[in-house]
């Protein structure tokens, strides 16, 4: 009988696309690392104090299968978690327009399907949720547009402006102007602002409100994994050192930011390949000259970077326990009994090059082989290419 688990497990591991079931079956080679991070985050969940944390590992060794495990983890612990790749689409320099993809991105506990606008249709007007959340957006932002979002939303009988409303909250971000209209239309009051909104200025205070009403949920917390967050060394000086200021909020993140754990996992050749290389320390002392504390912020998040753990490279015998693993679950995928020594798995599979991910697609094919045909011939894949951080041609664009 087919096992469907393990024909999915053989099939992303194949296909070279993770998969959070591939990444509880990679955590298993990695349990140094594993632990650091489970650690990091029990504290979070603990204390409700915020941390961030940065790992390094070469190309095509387990990085996303990694974070996939970690996103097992958090779910199977009540987290809210997000996970995305960083780059041109997902610009840690700009955080609404990587909120935006955030939101998109994030999973509720127990949820097969991204999205958080499940939490809002919950709500009503005279619950304590929405009293506690209409309370701490009136007193703990640096604007107060989310209060009179979300009263708006609260007291809108109006199907296209919750629509609205629910869109701003996923980082589609209403005009101000339209909530003042909506609001006074409906509770008869001018709205003032504090301080005039402005995204570019103001996205932070989307997470703060997020990470305190997943708290006021009943959440134990929220995971943010970035992936590929080396792809920032495409990116131009002035971008790079704003992408390090921004990334340094999820760092070392201010307090207001509840019980939020962030991972972001970078290529082991950045430093070399970017920090020195383009000389990012005194880009960033040339963009903040006149800005000690985004100075600092960078700096840190350079700090973080150059001290980062790398994932170890497997031994021999972490990669025949791999490649064992694998040989049972192609087994059970497909009905047979693959009985292959791991001395000659291991043989096989290390045609592959240093690459795990090779050495793990070039052992399937061979299983496949014999699954098929009783026999295996020379099997070779072509290992990818090596990254590249050439600086993608884009113009700069003032905030």
């Amino acid at each position: 009988m087919t096992d469907f688990y393990s024909k999915h497990i053989i099939e992303a591991l194949r296909s070279g696309v993770p998969s959070r079931a591939v990444g509880a079956y990679f955590s298993e080679a990695r349990p140094d690392m594993t632990r650091r991070i489970n650690s990091r985050l029990d504290k979070v969940t603990e204390s409700g104090k915020s941390d961030g944390m940065i790992f390094l590992g070469r190309y095509g060794e387990g990085k996303t299968h990694l974070l996939n495990s970690v996103f097992s983890h958090a779910t199977n612990a009540n987290m809210v978690v997000s996970l995305l790749p960083l780059g041109k689409e997902t610009p840690i320099d700009k955080p609404y327009q990587l909120y935006q993809k955030l939101m998109a991105n994030t999973w509720l506990p127990k949820s097969s399907q991204p999205g958080i606008t499940k939490i809002f249709e919950e709500m009503t007007p005279n619950s304590s949720l929405s009293a506690e959340m209409s309370a701490y957006a009136a007193k703990e932002l640096d604007t107060d547009k989310l209060y009179y979002l979300l009263k708006a939303y609260l007291g809108t009988n109006s199907d296209d402006e919750k629509y609205m409303f629910l869109s701003d909250l996923e980082g589609d971000f209403a005009s101000p102007a339209l909530i003042k209209k909506s609001y006074k239309r409906i509770y008869g009051n001018t709205v003032k602002y504090n301080v005039p909104f402005s995204k570019t200025k103001h996205a932070m205070d989307y997470f703060y409100f997020m990470s305190h009403l997943f708290r006021l949920k009943g959440y134990d917390g929220w995971v943010i994994l970035f992936d590929e967050a080396e792809l920032i060394g495409r990116l131009g000086k002035k971008a790079r050192a704003r992408s390090y200021r921004e990334m340094s909020r999820f760092l070392k993140p201010d307090p207001r930011l509840e019980a939020t754990f962030s991972l972001l996992a970078f290529s082991a050749s950045y430093i070399e390949d970017v920090i020195d290389k383009k000389q990012d320390i005194q880009n960033v002392a040339d963009a903040f000259a006149e800005d000690t504390d985004q100075l600092t912020a960078a700096n840190y998040c350079i700090s973080q970077i150059e001290k980062a753990h790398e994932l170890a490279p497997l031994t021999k015998e972490e990669i025949e326990q791999i490649l064992l693993r694998l040989q049972d679950f192609h087994g059970k995928a497909y009905d047979w009994n693959p009985a292959v020594s791991k001395d000659t798995l291991f043989s096989i599979a290390s045609k592959g090059g240093y690459l795990l991910r090779t050495k793990i697609r070039i052992a399937i094919e061979f299983l496949d082989q014999l699954y098929q045909y009783g026999e295996a011939g020379n099997t070779r894949i072509t290992e990818l290419g090596k990254e590249s951080f050439e600086e993608d041609e884009v113009p700069e664009i003032p905030e």
